[in-house]
């Protein structure tokens, strides 16, 4: 008989995805790792740590770098048109201040996405990230750049964005690809509904040279208050595990503070280890036809 596939599905968010990092690295630390993945902004960008097997690492870097306006800060947004340092954040740091791995990247079996937006289309674009050079980081910044706060990053052909503004919850992406069973990390509590984004007038005012991005915005919501429907849909059929914070996780997208980062993967961790046997069995149940149904 065989095995069914199972994926991981990791919501953005900036910094809650703290909460993803903690529940990432108990189950790095227990061994536990899946057939693929995919990534949406902070999902992908601390996420790809998973495939790599560095338990820590992501909290490490981002507490390191915390008050260091090369890494992040209004002084980088007015200087580059990047809050989150294009050169320094994504290209200094993993190649020389905290080493991404390479080598245990790349010979993991595991498949790995990241989601961005293309800012001319307005489509998402789906990357299959399998070798780590200059375009790997770059896919990584794309799909974090968020509109206003970040520059359009050219990579592959495309003009891209934040993968949020297109697809925020990619399961339907990995059923697609065969992941009839998936873990989804989600950095939203239960009950939480989108709304619109408040300040349209400003970001229609400063995104105007890219009106597909303005038409995303608008959407958002609605799209995303969907996803999480589909969400609970396959958790009901038994099909996804989901995590999702016991309680809001109340933090900045952009915190500075160490504390509050603690905070939030300390929350993560504590969830991912009092849900660490029931996430076995659901992965247990990969190797049967049908998957258990629970309400």
């Amino acid at each position: 008989m065989a095995t069914i596939k199972t994926g991981m599905v990791l919501e953005g968010g900036g910094m809650r995805g703290m909460y993803t990092c903690g529940i990432l690295d108990v189950l790095m630390e227990n061994h536990i790792y899946l057939d693929g993945m995919v990534g949406v902004s902070a999902g992908i960008a601390f996420g790809c740590n998973y495939k790599s097997r560095q338990a820590g690492r992501a909290l490490r870097y981002n507490v390191r770098f915390a008050h260091d306006k090369r890494y992040s800060s209004l002084h980088s947004l007015i200087k580059t048109g990047n809050y989150y340092n294009a050169w320094f954040a994504y290209h200094l740091v993993p190649k020389h201040y905290d080493v991404f791995d390479y080598n245990v990247f790349e010979d993991s079996p595991m498949e790995c996405y990241a989601v961005c937006f293309d800012v001319k289309t307005g489509q998402a674009v789906y990357q299959r990230l399998d070798h780590v050079n200059d375009d790997f980081f770059e896919w990584i910044r794309a799909s974090a750049s968020m509109p206003v706060v970040a520059q359009p990053v050219e990579v592959g052909g495309h003009l891209l964005l934040d993968g949020g503004l297109a697809d925020s919850i990619p399961l339907e992406f990995m059923m697609s690809k065969g992941y009839e069973r998936n873990v989804v990390i989600l950095t939203r509590e239960e009950g939480f509904r989108k709304t619109a984004e408040t300040g349209m007038w400003l970001m229609k005012l400063l995104l105007r040279k890219w009106p597909k991005v303005i038409e995303a915005l608008k959407k958002r919501p609605t799209h995303y208050n969907k996803q999480l429907q589909q969400v609970r849909e396959q958790e009901r059929k038994g099909n996804a595990f989901v995590f999702r914070p016991a309680t809001p996780l109340d933090v900045s997208r952009t915190t500075h503070d160490p504390k509050e980062m603690n905070r939030v993967y300390q929350q993560g961790r504590e969830e991912a280890l009092q849900r660490l046997d029931e996430l076995k069995r659901f992965l247990a149940q990969g190797n049967n036809e049908e998957p258990t149904p629970h309400e």
